[in-house]
């Protein structure tokens, strides 16, 4: 059933865009300016670049292993045993990765929205309709993120406007005030956790149609990505200031700042629902690459048979492995960038160097 499941270039953009966005829209400018500062736009531009490598990387991998996910080609390049470590790596991230995201979604719809509601039913209900869209397919899923990445755009680019009017940018000054460090810290966050998770390319690109290369659209993706990340950090240190990285949710205060009293009051519902269509698709993905993970390290013809336990292991996963939300934010500040540039960038890359050394070895051997 895989096999007939096809995605297109602009679904696969869309897809990328999706789900990096997703997280950074309201939680971004936060974790960055509590290291740069008002250089926190500098800090988004300088991670980018782990971004653009890990296309180059991912996509060099899919060439050379054409229709295999990262599970399958990593056997071929290190072997049965360490391959299966690797998938096994693999599946145990993604099942933390899930966790984390609806730990995050759960503390934002219940603190502002839903405070009366157990966090258990507001996890329950976006893993319930994550897994079943997961259930139905990636391709299902792509054609689903068309429109509502189209919404998201719509509901929130008009909010980035907005809060042009109220922006001074005297406060971004002055520039590189303490140096190159902060800078570098402050792009440690988004640079291992947020713009590198182009890496999902190891699981999607088995199903992109296109005959052409998969590049183009990713890097118009993350360019994407990139402006609008930059955009919103901008804005909101130059509405907030330094109060920027003392928020969780920064660009939630900008939003509700900027309400057009008698016109347009209360836009911060626009922002929760661009955070809960983002976070919608970027667990059904995730629930999607998490079956297929342990689907192949167990020999399972069918990842739907998983699809359903794992999204309510990963609903254990959220109560469980984060007791509060002062432990969910170290993690993300600290640990998060850490795991993730280990899983998205260190690993594709030494498999890309033994493939590329045991290639080298065997074209001498031959000669």
């Amino acid at each position: 059933m895989q096999a007939t499941e096809k995605i297109s270039s602009t679904q696969l953009g869309f897809l990328i865009f999706t789900f990096i966005i997703s997280t950074n829209l309201l939680t971004v400018p936060s974790f960055t300016v509590m290291f740069a500062m008002q250089d926190a736009w500098i800090s988004e531009l300088i991670a980018s670049a782990t971004g653009f490598l890990s296309i180059a990387v991912m996509c060099e991998l899919s060439r050379r292993y054409p229709g295999l996910t990262v599970e399958q080609y990593s056997t071929r390049i290190l072997g049965k045993w360490l391959g299966k470590i690797v998938s096994a790596n693999y599946a145990y991230y993604w099942f933390i990765s899930i966790s984390t995201i609806t730990m995050q979604h759960t503390g934002f719809v219940g603190t502002l929205l839903l405070p009366e509601t157990p966090f258990t039913v507001i996890s329950l209900t976006l893993l319930v309709l994550s897994g079943a869209a997961a259930l139905l397919g990636i391709e299902v899923i792509a054609r689903s993120n068309e429109f509502l990445t189209l919404l998201l755009l719509v509901m929130f680019i008009p909010l980035l406007i907005l809060t042009i009017s109220e922006a001074n940018a005297h406060l971004l000054k002055p520039v590189m005030e303490n140096g190159p460090l902060p800078v570098l810290q402050g792009a440690i966050n988004p640079a291992g956790g947020f713009m590198n998770q182009v890496f999902i390319l190891g699981w999607l690109l088995p199903y992109y149609q296109s005959s052409g290369n998969a590049r183009k659209p990713s890097i118009i993706a993350l360019s994407g990505v990139t402006l609008m990340s930059v955009s919103l950090i901008m804005l909101t240190i130059m509405i907030l200031g330094p109060l920027t990285g003392k928020l969780t949710y920064s660009f939630l205060s900008v939003v509700q700042y900027i309400g057009i009293e008698g016109s347009f009051e209360r836009l911060e519902a626009i922002a929760v629902a661009t955070w809960v269509i983002g976070c919608f698709v970027k667990i059904a993905v995730s629930v999607f690459i998490f079956s297929v993970c342990v689907g192949r390290l167990f020999g399972i013809r069918d990842y739907r048979d998983l699809v359903l336990p794992l999204a309510l292991l990963s609903l254990v996963g959220s109560v469980w492995i984060f007791p509060n939300a002062a432990a969910l934010l170290n993690y993300l500040v600290f640990t998060f960038p850490v795991l993730a540039f280990a899983n998205q960038t260190v690993i594709p890359l030494v498999l890309l160097a033994v493939d590329a050394a045991r290639r080298k070895t065997t074209s001498s051997l031959l000669q």
